[in-house]
């Protein structure tokens, strides 16, 4: 909530660095804003059927909680949008440069300009969590929508990979290797789900204790925290299977051993910043770090399927034929 409106913030392309930039009534100009906003998307929601949802903003009192300006907080969600900008604009130009492929593989160009729609669709959806302040649910989409966005664009890039190079790699066993991992990335995906309940969580025991006493936010967390430290065990315990399976059944140089080798290092360090967080009162340079960790986890789990995918069909055909 570093910047109240959206694209442009506090009004402006390059926003203020002090609150003398700002009129004295901001928060009030910027409440209202918002609320007009709102109502558009209330509106669409109730056109949709989706009137339960619909009643519930409207009735949603922390939504006229305007923040005061923060210099810091403003200039990081300035950076955060100028950031998205530039991934917009790469992922146009895979969109453009895709469709000299139409001829040879359909299904690039065709996902190529569905990214598109979906980075448009998620830039929509990063404006409505500005204008309902950080509503739980939407910030839930909005992360996962980021996960499909960063998958389907490996998956361009593996899918176009592939028409210039052999897949030469034979991996014994890999149905069995890519079941397993895909039960590992289901629990990821659901894990990376009730991470961001927890992180909802935290936003509203930080307002309660008015952003102090940060070492008793974790005791106020409640059930989604316990289940989500908890299921973490779950999660690593199959991915150390996943990891001796693997060794057993793959060659040491492989792309496949080695991005397995990459992948539990990443989880071992998701999982750390996971315990730093709960047992030294959340600090803040570890949020970001567990959320880059348990993207870059879903990103190389994905890759895997595929390249285990690739086996499936290379032995398929050698039986075949």
């Amino acid at each position: 909530m570093g910047c109240p409106d959206w694209p442009k913030c506090f009004g402006s392309l390059i926003p203020p660095t002090s609150v003398d930039q700002l009129p004295t009534n901001y928060q009030e100009i910027y409440l209202e804003k918002r609320l007009v906003k709102n109502d558009r998307f209330v509106a669409n929601l109730e056109a949709l059927g989706f009137n339960k949802k619909a009643e519930e903003i409207r009735n949603d009192k922390s939504i006229l909680i305007e923040e005061e300006f923060n210099p810091v907080k403003t200039w990081i969600e300035y950076l955060n949008r100028l950031v998205g900008a530039v991934i917009g604009l790469l992922v146009l130009i895979t969109m453009i440069r895709s469709l000299p492929l139409w001829k040879t593989d359909k299904v690039i160009p065709v996902l190529a300009v569905f990214n598109l729609l979906l980075v448009l669709f998620q830039a929509w959806i990063g404006s409505i969590v500005v204008s309902t302040n950080l509503m739980p649910w939407m910030i839930t989409i909005h992360m996962v929508l980021a996960l499909v966005i960063v998958c389907l664009l490996i998956y361009l890039y593996y899918r176009s990979n592939r028409l210039v190079k052999d897949r030469l790699e034979v991996t014994d066993n890999p149905n069995y290797l890519f079941n397993v991992l895909v039960i590992g990335f289901v629990l990821t995906i659901g894990q990376i789900v009730l991470g961001t309940q927890v992180r909802e969580a935290v936003d509203q025991v930080a307002f309660q204790f008015g952003g102090l006493l940060r070492s008793e936010w974790v005791d106020n967390l409640g059930l989604s925290f316990l289940i989500h430290r908890s299921y973490s065990i779950v999660i690593l315990a199959i991915h150390v299977y996943f990891v001796y399976r693997i060794y057993k059944l793959t060659v040491r140089n492989s792309v496949i051993f080695k991005l397995t080798q990459l992948l539990f290092v990443v989880l071992v360090v998701e999982i750390l910043s996971g315990v730093g967080m709960a047992y030294f009162a959340i600090p803040a340079f570890l949020q970001p770090i567990h959320l880059l960790f348990g993207a870059l986890l879903i990103g190389i789990q994905f890759l895997l399927l595929m390249k285990l995918s690739d086996q499936k069909q290379l032995i398929a055909v050698k039986l075949s034929s």
